[in-house]
């Protein structure tokens, strides 16, 4: 299943979000991480995983959860999303 993760922290929290990301993405075993994003000017990234168990989103939600919150959606690609609704 799809995730899209939205994570938000404060501008004090920058460097050492910088330093912690900079040693790497944390992915546990049963998630993939399909892409990251940042905003340019700070305070938001966006992540999308692919994860098999609900439980590797909680072990990497808590990897980052002191500097900031995250906001997390399942999704799904909206040309599928349309073809369900037309099957109808």
């Amino acid at each position: 299943m799809l995730f899209i993760s939205i994570f938000s922290w404060e501008p004090e929290k920058r460097d050492e979000l910088i330093k912690r990301r900079a040693e790497g993405l944390y992915t546990p075993e049963g998630a993939k991480c399909l892409g990251q994003w940042s905003v340019t000017g700070g305070g938001r990234t966006f992540t999308l995983f692919e994860i098999d168990d609900s439980m590797a989103l909680a072990q990497w939600s808590a990897s980052f959860s002191d500097l900031g919150k995250f906001t997390t959606y399942p999704v799904v690609d909206t040309e599928e999303l349309i073809k369900a609704y037309m099957a109808k």
